[in-house]
């Protein structure tokens, strides 16, 4: 499977669709480009893989794996980049803003279902981050 995350770029935030095979799954927020710096920079743009992981706070979500000079990129709910993304993507439903969205939960939910089931089939998810 391969998803197809394509972003504008605003001082504030990141937002973007995510799309498989021309299909559109869920909009996206994300933090600011700040030169992939931790922690406060969303990812390059580039071709990574996902897998699922597990924590405690997030229960089961997805990672984004082999970002360069950066680790635990996660995918998982959020409604507001600036105050609760650490790097990570959050599917949104909709945009209200840069960086800024609604009913994540809910989108977050049908990604994962989405990606998991083809996990489960023992298939790659590759995530291509474009402009």
């Amino acid at each position: 499977m391969v998803l197809v995350l394509s972003r504008t770029y605003f001082s504030d935030g990141t937002n973007g669709k995510l799309e498989c095979a021309g299909r559109f799954i869920c909009n996206c927020i994300e933090l600011p480009w700040k030169q992939n710096e931790a922690r406060v920079s969303c990812i390059p743009e580039g071709k990574y893989f996902i897998r699922r992981r597990y924590s405690n706070k997030f229960k089961w979500h997805l990672e984004v794996v082999n970002v360069v000079n950066r680790k635990f990129i996660l995918v998982h709910p959020a409604n507001n980049a600036l105050l609760e993304l650490n790097g990570c993507i959050a599917p949104v439903t909709q945009f209200s803003g840069a960086g800024l969205g609604l009913k994540s939960r809910k989108a977050f939910y049908k990604l994962k279902d989405l990606v998991y089931k083809v996990l489960d089939r023992d298939e790659e998810v590759c995530l291509i981050v474009q402009s």
